[in-house]
């Protein structure tokens, strides 16, 4: 599996620097709720473009965070991306069901600026973005791709994300958009499912939500989906969090893997390690050496009994290890042996493309 860091450089941060937005892990100020002068977009190619240079591995975006950019802004960032082969990771305009301001239309967004500039596009989060409309979401890039277009996407193992409660996802209209309520908000911090009350008062004060949002039949079928990755997108902060941080590749492989059977231990292996080195090998030659098991390739392993692996990780013990994992090698060294974290050992290296 995976285990290195990779280097990317993003649009929504540098649009908040671009902006002196005042937020932290998401914009809160006029990032999210202004549109960019042509001066500010020229700026924001320039840090994009200084980033690629530099070696970033792709160009990330989280437009459903950055309401106010416009379409063509985000052309424009597709745009640089394409002069270097970068693939753009997109958090679609849109997420949910209503129209027309859905997963649908903002899928339709992406993949116009793939195809209008060549930049290769990875869709990210397909069934927390698409909800119930995930099939069609998945049925669009499968005719992309038959078309010849280079369009990718994941999902996690999980039937709730987590994002921050004052980001723009929860402008007014949130409930009709994603078909929640705010009962299906659980506040990290104390684990306590929101009222309207509770949601004002800590939206203004800012932090983690998890959103139960994804159908369970959405969450099995997308993983099981022979397009998928496997993503965990984790976030931890001081213990709290959401536990696809550490159980993401466990659930998979012992819940949908042995238990449901929804999938082959090959085919979620797969979805686990080649596919992703994979969608970034063409800029990223380091890549090329991940997620095989092969002379030459780096030794990144991870060494698991499949009639044992399972997540233990819970909303209230996000960070809980999972068991049936025996050893894991990065670079070839042992991070984990006989089932235990080694302490002071770091051989990980940060992933880049080659500068320019």
């Amino acid at each position: 599996m995976l285990l290195n860091y990779g280097v990317s450089i993003g649009h929504v941060p540098a649009r908040m620097r671009v902006m002196n937005d005042p937020g932290t892990f998401v914009p809160s100020g006029e990032a999210a709720h202004r549109a960019a002068s042509d001066e500010e977009i020229e700026e924001l190619k320039r840090r994009i473009e200084y980033g690629l240079q530099l070696g970033a591995v792709a160009v990330g975006f989280g437009i459903n965070y950055t309401a106010a950019a416009s379409h063509w802004e985000i052309l424009e960032m597709f745009r640089v991306a394409a002069k270097f082969n970068a693939s753009c990771h997109v958090h679609l305009r849109y997420g949910g069901i209503k129209e027309p301001m859905n997963g649908i239309h903002a899928l339709e967004e992406a993949i116009a600026a793939a195809a209008l500039t060549g930049a290769p596009l990875h869709m990210v989060h397909v069934s927390s973005t698409g909800l119930r409309d995930t099939p069609k979401l998945l049925q669009m890039i499968e005719e992309a791709r038959a078309r010849g277009m280079d369009v990718t996407t994941e999902c996690y193992p999980y039937t709730a994300g987590m994002t921050s409660l004052e980001s723009a996802i929860f402008n007014e209209g949130w409930q009709e958009a994603m078909g929640i309520t705010y009962k299906d908000l659980m506040w990290v911090a104390t684990g306590e499912r929101l009222t309207a009350e509770s949601f004002a008062r800590y939206r203004k004060a800012g932090g983690l939500v998890a959103v139960f949002s994804i159908p369970e039949e959405v969450a099995k079928n997308a993983v099981a989906h022979t397009l998928t990755m496997i993503a965990s997108d984790g976030l931890l902060q001081n213990g709290k969090g959401h536990p696809r941080a550490a159980g993401t590749y466990a659930r998979v492989l012992g819940r949908f893997v042995r238990e449901a059977k929804s999938m082959t231990l090959m085919d979620a292996l797969r979805k686990m390690t080649l596919m992703p080195t994979q969608r970034l090998e063409n800029r990223v030659a380091m890549m090329k050496h991940k997620g095989r098991i092969r002379i030459g390739a780096d030794a990144d392993l991870t060494i698991f009994d499949p009639e044992r692996i399972i997540d233990r990780a819970t909303f209230e013990e996000p960070g809980k290890y999972s068991e049936g994992i025996v050893y894991v090698l990065v670079n070839g060294r042992l991070v984990v042996k006989d089932g235990k974290l080694q302490s002071g050992v770091w051989p990980g290296r940060a992933i880049r493309a080659e500068r320019q």
